[in-house]
């Protein structure tokens, strides 16, 4: 088995998703789990969404999120094939709706809750975005939410890991997975605490994500793709 991590920078376009497909695809044959960042600058115009809702600006808020809605659905109409379009778009809804549904909130707990509950969508988005591409290409790919393998503490924005529950889950959720799937598609610097509330891991998030599961799942390999 064989980790690979991609930075937002190798899917920030259709042309970029297309190129990534074809180094997954040279690849066939092996076991493959692939850890996926936000798409490009995904995560600093979401980190615009969480400061306008924080600051009680709803209208400017919906409006900021609904740019990174047009983006990801633009990007799936330019990539993939109109049976597949519209089943990625399908894919892309309860993102939306569990995101939008906050934003029609009012805040009332700390600025790095909401942090971590808008800008978890990023890497949800890209990465069933990329998986549905490789369906397209007739690979075997299976997506996954990472948030219910990886469990954390709740220090929103810079969670620790629960390794014990995580290392149980991961290894009795994986492998099984693994033998019916070649490839595995599954987000970077996301997490969950045990309330099921989203929680993001600090700098460099994505590469650590990639390494836990290298180390875990006792991977052959780990090769981070930064462009």
């Amino acid at each position: 088995m064989k980790i690979f991590k991609f930075g937002g920078a190798s899917i920030n376009s259709k042309e970029r998703i297309a190129n990534t497909g074809s180094i997954i695809s040279s690849f066939e044959g092996e076991k493959l789990l692939i850890v996926v960042s936000a798409m490009g600058k995904t995560t600093n115009a979401l980190e615009e969404v969480a400061h306008s809702f924080f600051q009680s600006k709803k209208e400017e808020t919906l409006q900021h999120f609904e740019k990174i809605k047009d983006a990801h659905t633009s990007t799936i109409e330019g990539l993939l094939n109109e049976s597949n379009s519209t089943k990625s778009k399908e894919n892309l809804k309860p993102f939306f709706t569990e995101t939008e549904w906050l934003l029609h909130d009012s805040p009332v707990r700390s600025f790095d809750y909401y942090y971590d509950q808008i800008v978890c969508s990023g890497e949800l988005m890209s990465s069933s975005i990329l998986c549905s591409y490789l369906q397209q290409l007739n690979l075997n790919a299976s997506w996954i939410d990472v948030r219910d393998l990886l469990r954390t503490d709740d220090n929103f924005r810079d969670a620790g890991i629960d390794w014990e529950y995580s290392k149980n889950k991961i290894t009795e959720v994986i492998h099984p997975l693994f033998e019916q799937a070649d490839i595995i598609v599954t987000q970077g610097f996301i997490g969950s605490t045990d309330q099921n509330e989203s929680t993001t891991l600090g700098r460099e998030g994505s590469d650590y994500t990639a390494a836990v599961f290298a180390h875990i799942l006792n991977a052959d390999s780990v090769t981070i793709w930064k462009d």
